[in-house]
């Protein structure tokens, strides 16, 4: 496994270059503009976007946020889950997830949830 930096991405210039990377996953969008619009949108309900970054460029990507429902109490949720091509035997998925759970469990949850909407 290649280690790599995770941080969250939050300015306009990190949401600019993690947009190649999440086009990958959501071809849908349009450009840089309307991921930003979306991603601002889904940060008032409390998502958030956590990123690999190897060499300063996003490699990685996580987008999730906490909920908390009937069936599981307060859990993590996982919407989105990519990793540019090029970069995909490296583990950065796993790194992703393994953190996300980590910061799960600092907020009381006990388990994730991974959408995986397949088409």
């Amino acid at each position: 496994m290649t280690s790599a930096e995770l941080r969250h991405v939050e300015s306009a210039a990190d949401l600019a270059a993690a947009f190649p990377v999440m086009a990958q996953l959501r071809p849908h969008l349009s450009g840089t503009d309307e991921f930003a619009a979306r991603v601002a949108r889904q940060r008032q309900a409390g998502y958030r976007l956590l990123a690999a970054w190897r060499d300063g460029i996003p490699v990685a990507l996580a987008g999730y946020r906490l909920e908390e429902n009937l069936i599981h109490g307060k859990f993590i949720y996982v919407d989105d889950l990519v990793t540019a091509p090029a970069e995909r035997r490296f583990g950065f998925g796993a790194q992703l997830l393994d953190e996300v759970a980590r910061i799960g469990s600092r907020l009381g949850c006990h388990r994730l949830v991974l959408d995986t909407a397949l088409d």
